[in-house]
C-alpha cells in the first residue's frame, strides 16, 4: 500500500456512476409540537467581579456545586476537581501546550532516542490547537467563555490555597504544575476533540517532509546542539488506540415498569490516566441542576447523567472522524511545494515550529522544525505505506480540528427538559466528537443519534469510496478512509449534518455496545446514512449479542424492567460465549478423557470447567480457565452455523468438534499452569485492581474483582492496562505472559486497569428520578487520600451500584463536609 493508483481512481470518478441511497428504510420522527416559550437564559459570567460557590461533599466524596451563575458554578467544580485530580489535568495542559519536552526531554524513555515528547509537541503544535484557542476563545458564545473562565479561576484557588508541595504526591513541588488559564482550558478541549483522529498521527506528522529534505528537528540559531538521538518508531496510527468502549440502553415506557423513562450508562474507560470520569452535581437554582460523570476537565457541565426531566449516556461510536487525502504535487515551480486540485495549482505552506527542550537538569534548547499544511491538513507520512514522493503525499483532515460546540452542545442537553429539547442540542450544535447518544426522558420517550462529528463527504465521493477496489482495499488494510485529494468535490468540508445522521425516537428501546448504528433497535434496524459511520449487515460483538440477550431475558416475566432488574443485568456478569459454548465445550473434552491434546492431558481442566457457574463473579470456580479458552478460541473461531446477517443476533452459533477447538482448550490450560495458578481457582484470587503508590510502584494492597471480558461476551467488562494512559504520572503494570491474552504470571492473573467506569441506572418517576451509580475507581487519583478506593472496595465487597444522591434533604442527610469558596 504505497500509493493510490489514481489512473484507477480517476477511471472510477468518471461521472458515469452516480452514488444513490436506495435505502426505503426511514427512522419513525414524530413531529415536534409548538416549541414552548424561550426559558430565561441561565446567567453566564459573575456580575459583581466576585466568584462564589457553595460546595457541599456526600458520602464517597461527590461534591454537589451550587452557585448563580455559570462562571461561579465552574469556578466551585474545578475547585473540587483539583482537589481530586490535579496531577492529572496539570498534565495534560503540559502535553496539549507543547511543553513536554522542556520538562522532561526529548524521549519517553530517557536517552533511548524515541522521541515521544518531541513528536508530542511538535504535533500540537502543528495541528494549531493552542493558536485556535488563543484565536476564538472570544468569539465563542458567553456561556462557554464563563465555564472556561470560572474553571480554571476555581483549579487555581485549589492549588493557591493549597500549595504545590502539599498536593497528591504525584506531582507535588514539580515545576511544570502551574496556575492556568482559560485560554489553557481551551487548548485542552480542542485536544481532547482529536482524540480519535488527528492526534493519532503525531507521529506522520513528526516525519513529514518532502524527499532529499530532513525532518529532523534543529537547533534555533543562537542554540548549542547538543548529542541527541531522534529514532522515532512511526507505525500505522488506529482510530481508536485506548480502545474506548461502552454499554448504554435508553428504555421507554414500553419497557419499564412504572411507563416511564430509564437508562443505562456503563462507559468502559482507562481505569487511570487522561480519560478518567469523575462525578459532582452542579446547581443553579431555577436553571440548572444536573448530576453525573464527565471525564476530566469537563467545566461544570456533565457528560453522562440526568436531569429532573430526562437522561442520557454516550458509547464510544464505530464513525469515522477524518480523512487521509493524497495529494497529487506540482513541482512545476522551483523552489515551490505545491499541490494539484481540480488541475490548478494550490500552495502547500510550510511554517517554523520552536519548541524548549530539556538537555540537562535547568538546561534547555530551542529546537526548531519545519511542518507543512495544506488545505486538507497536516501532510504525514508513514513509512513503508504513506510516503512523501516527487508526485504524490498525504495529508489529514480531521472533522473535529477547531470544534468549538463541545460545552454549548453539552451544556444544552444537560439543561433540557423533554426529549424534543434534547434533540434540539444536536440540531443546534456539533460537539458530541466521538460518541452515540442514547437517552429517554420522564414521559418514556426514548432517542438515539449518532450525531459525532463525521467528515460529510459528497455523492461522488462516497461512491468511490464504497465502489472502487483500490480504495476499499485500503480502508481494509488502514482502516480508515482514503481519498484521492486532487478533486475537490472528494474534499469535505463541514460535518455531516443532523438531518443526515442515524437516529431512531420511539417509546421501546435504544442500546449500543460499540458496534454501528445498525441494530439500535434490532426491531428497526437503520440503514441508509454515510458509510463514514459504520458498518450495516456486520457480525455483530459476543458484547452487543450479550446486550440484545439482558434486553431480551433480564425483565423477568413481565418483560418490563425496574431500576434493580437493570442493575442486575449490569452487574450479573454473564458471558455470552460461555451460554452458546460451554455445555458443548464440556462434551468434546469430557469426550477425550486422558487422552493428551498436542502432549497435554486435559482432563484436569474438564474436571475444573465443570465446577464453573458460567459468571465472572467474584466466586466463580475456573472462569479464568474459560476466558483462557476465549482468548484461543478468538484467533480461530471453530462456530458451526456460520454469520448470517438475516439472523444477527443469533448466529454465529454452536462449538465444532474437531481438534482445532482441543488444542485451543489444551492450550488454555497450560498458559494458566505455566503461570503457576491453579486450574480450580476461584476469580476472586487472580483478578484484582492495585492501585500504585505516588512514584509508581506497587501498592501491594490487592482489591479483588469480579467482572467479565469482552474476549467471553461479557457485558460488565475489565481488562488489563500496560501501554501508554495518555499521562506521564508513574504508575505500576504487570507484562502480560505472552501476546495471546491479558494474563500474567507476575502478577499471578489479571491486574485490572480499564473497563466498566463510571456506571449509572436512572429510573423517573412519579416523585422525580431515582438513580445509583458508581465509579468504579473511586474518586481521587491521589494515593492513600480518603477517596481512592472507597468506591472500589464498596464494589469489591459485592458487585453494586449505591444511590446517587439527587434530591436537597438526601444530600443534607448525608452530607460530610462543606464548604464556600470565594475570589475575593
Amino acid at each position: 500500500m504505497t500509493a493510490i493508483s489514481l489512473a484507477c481512481l480517476l477511471a472510477a470518478c468518471g461521472g458515469e456512476y452516480k452514488y444513490e441511497n436506495n435505502s426505503t428504510y426511514q427512522p419513525t420522527q414524530p413531529v415536534d409540537p409548538t416549541p414552548p416559550a424561550t426559558a430565561a437564559p441561565i446567567p453566564a459570567f459573575d456580575n459583581d467581579g466576585v466568584l462564589s460557590a457553595n460546595i457541599r461533599w456526600t458520602d464517597y466524596g461527590v461534591p454537589h456545586v451550587t452557585a448563580d451563575n455559570l462562571q461561579s458554578l465552574s469556578y466551585g467544580v474545578g475547585y473540587a476537581f483539583a482537589k481530586d485530580n490535579i496531577c492529572v489535568l496539570a498534565d495534560q495542559i503540559l502535553k496539549y501546550n507543547s511543553q513536554r519536552s522542556k520538562y522532561y526531554g526529548p524521549d519517553m524513555s530517557p536517552g533511548s532516542g524515541d522521541s515521544e515528547h518531541l513528536i508530542n509537541d511538535f504535533g500540537y503544535l502543528a495541528l494549531e490547537i493552542r493558536s485556535q484557542a488563543e484565536k476564538n476563545l472570544k468569539l465563542m458564545s458567553i456561556n462557554s467563555q464563563a465555564l472556561l473562565s470560572g474553571y480554571a479561576q476555581g483549579y487555581n484557588k485549589y492549588l493557591a490555597d493549597t500549595g504545590v508541595e502539599n498536593i497528591d504526591a504525584a506531582c507535588a513541588g514539580q515545576p511544570w504544575v502551574q496556575p492556568i488559564s482559560d485560554v489553557d482550558m481551551l487548548t485542552y478541549s480542542l485536544g481532547v476533540a482529536l482524540l480519535p483522529g488527528a492526534s493519532n498521527f503525531l507521529g506522520p506528522m513528526f516525519l513529514a517532509a518532502p524527499m532529499g529534505e530532513s525532518f529532523m528537528p534543529y537547533p534555533v540559531a543562537g542554540n548549542s546542539s547538543a548529542p541527541m538521538k531522534i529514532l522515532p518508531k512511526v507505525t500505522m496510527p488506529e482510530k481508536n488506540p485506548s480502545d474506548m468502549g461502552s454499554n448504554g440502553w435508553g428504555l421507554g415506557k414500553d419497557k419499564t415498569e412504572n411507563g416511564k423513562g430509564m437508562v443505562l450508562a456503563n462507559p468502559h474507560f482507562p481505569h487511570t490516566g487522561n480519560l478518567r470520569f469523575w462525578q459532582f452535581h452542579s446547581t443553579i437554582p431555577g436553571h440548572l441542576n444536573v448530576m453525573g460523570g464527565s471525564l476530566m476537565g469537563m467545566p461544570g457541565v456533565v457528560n453522562i447523567g440526568f436531569n429532573e426531566n430526562i437522561a442520557w449516556t454516550h458509547t464510544f461510536s464505530t464513525a469515522e472522524h477524518f480523512v487521509v487525502y493524497q495529494l497529487t504535487l506540482d513541482n512545476s515551480l522551483p523552489g515551490l511545494l505545491n499541490q494539484t486540485v481540480d488541475g490548478a495549482p494550490r500552495p502547500i505552506e510550510v511554517e517554523e515550529l520552536v519548541i524548549d527542550v530539556a538537555v540537562a537538569p535547568g538546561v534547555t534548547i530551542k529546537l526548531a522544525k519545519k511542518s507543512y499544511s495544506t488545505l486538507q491538513g497536516p501532510m504525514i507520512v508513514v513509512p513503508g505505506s504513506f510516503e512523501w514522493t516527487n508526485t504524490n503525499a498525504f495529508a489529514i483532515k480531521d472533522a473535529n480540528k477547531e470544534n468549538l460546540d463541545i460545552l454549548d452542545h453539552w451544556l444544552a442537553m444537560n439543561v433540557a427538559g423533554d426529549i424534543n429539547e434534547f434533540k434540539q442540542a444536536f440540531k443546534d450544535y456539533d460537539g458530541v466528537i466521538f460518541n452515540n447518544t442514547m437517552s429517554a426522558d420522564k414521559e418514556g420517550n426514548v432517542f438515539y443519534i449518532d450525531d459525532s462529528t463525521v467528515p460529510n463527504l459528497s455523492d461522488s465521493a462516497i461512491a468511490t469510496l464504497t465502489t472502487n477496489p483500490t480504495l476499499i482495499g485500503i480502508k481494509k488494510a488502514a482502516g480508515f478512509t482514503v481519498l484521492p485529494g486532487n478533486i475537490s468535490a472528494f474534499i469535505f468540508d463541514d460535518a455531516v449534518p443532523y438531518d443526515k445522521a442515524p437516529k431512531y425516537m420511539g417509546t421501546d428501546y435504544v442500546q449500543n455496545s460499540n458496534d454501528s448504528f445498525w441494530l439500535t433497535n434490532a426491531e428497526m434496524p437503520i440503514v441508509g446514512v454515510s458509510p463514514l459511520y459504520g458498518n450495516v449487515g456486520n457480525q455483530q460483538s459476543l458484547r452487543s449479542r450479550m446486550a440484545h440477550t439482558l434486553l431480551g431475558d433480564a425483565a423477568g416475566s413481565d418483560n418490563l424492567f425496574s431500576l434493580a432488574e437493570v442493575e442486575q443485568a449490569l452487574v450479573g456478569n454473564r458471558s455470552y460465549l460461555s451460554e452458546a459454548v460451554l455445555n458443548d465445550l464440556l462434551t468434546i473434552c469430557n469426550a477425550q478423557g486422558s487422552t493428551p491434546v498436542n502432549g497435554i492431558d486435559i482432563s484436569e481442566g474438564c474436571s475444573a470447567l465443570a465446577l464453573w457457574d458460567g459468571t465472572m463473579n467474584k466466586g466463580s470456580v475456573a472462569a479464568h480457565l474459560f476466558r483462557e479458552f476465549a482468548f484461543q478460541f478468538n484467533r480461530d473461531p471453530q462456530w458451526i452455523t456460520p454469520f448470517d446477517a438475516n439472523n444477527p443476533l443469533n448466529t454465529p452459533s454452536g462449538l465444532v468438534n474437531n481438534s482445532t477447538t482441543l488444542a485451543q482448550f489444551a492450550q488454555a490450560i497450560n498458559k494458566i499452569k505455566t503461570a503457576g495458578i491453579a486450574l480450580d481457582a476461584r476469580l476472586d484470587e487472580v483478578q484484582f485492581v492495585e492501585r500504585s503508590k505516588a512514584d509508581g510502584s506497587a501498592s501491594g494492597e490487592k482489591i479483588a474483582w469480579a467482572g467479565a471480558h469482552n474476549i467471553e461476551g461479557g457485558f460488565n467488562v475489565f481488562t488489563s492496562r500496560t501501554g501508554n494512559d495518555g499521562t506521564l504520572l508513574p504508575r505500576h503494570v504487570y507484562p502480560a505472559q505472552d501476546g495471546t491474552s491479558i494474563l500474567s504470571a507476575a502478577a499471578q492473573g489479571y491486574h485490572i486497569g480499564y473497563g466498566s467506569s463510571w456506571m449509572s441506572v436512572v429510573n423517573f418517576t412519579d416523585d422525580g428520578p431515582v438513580a445509583k451509580g458508581l465509579l468504579s475507581y473511586s474518586q481521587s487519583h491521589a494515593y492513600g487520600s480518603e477517596h481512592n478506593t472507597d468506591q472500589s472496595e464498596l464494589y469489591s465487597a459485592q458487585p453494586q451500584l449505591r444511590p446517587l444522591l439527587f434530591k436537597e434533604a438526601d444530600i443534607e442527610a448525608n452530607k460530610i463536609a462543606e464548604m464556600t469558596i470565594s475570589s475575593q
